[in-house]
C-alpha cells in the first residue's frame, strides 16, 4: 500500500498528519506500507493534483476523507473529527482506516 501525504510548506498541519500517521503505522505495525510526501507548489498544481488542501491523505491514490464539491487550492484543511475540527485526521480516524486495508 502506497500512503501520500500532500502539502504545501506554508501549512504547518502536514507535520501533525505526518506524526500522527507513522504513530498509528507504527502501533499497527504496518511495514507493507510506503509513506510518501508530495510537495504541492502552485495553483496549478493544485488543480492537476486535485489537492483539497493540506494535509491531504492519500491512499493508494485515493482521498478517503474526501467530500462531494470540496474545492480543490492551495489552503489548510480542515478535517471534522469526533474532537472537533482539526488541521488532520486524529490517530482513532487513521487507525480505523488503515485497520481495514490490511493485506489478506
Amino acid at each position: 500500500m502506497k500512503l501520500t501525504i500532500q502539502y504545501f510548506a506554508g501549512c504547518p498541519h502536514w507535520k501533525l498528519a505526518d506524526q500522527r500517521v507513522r504513530h498509528v503505522l507504527r502501533d499497527l505495525a504496518r511495514s507493507d506500507v510506503k509513506l510518501e510526501y508530495q510537495l504541492i507548489d502552485s495553483p496549478e498544481e493544485a488543480d492537476r493534483a486535485r489537492f483539497r488542501g493540506s494535509p491531504t491523505i492519500l491512499i493508494d491514490g485515493h482521498d478517503p476523507f474526501a467530500s462531494e464539491g470540496q474545492p480543490y487550492g492551495l489552503s489548510c484543511r480542515v478535517y471534522e473529527t469526533e474532537d472537533g475540527p482539526q488541521g488532520a485526521p486524529t490517530e482513532a480516524e487513521l487507525r480505523r482506516l488503515l485497520s481495514r486495508n490490511l493485506p489478506a
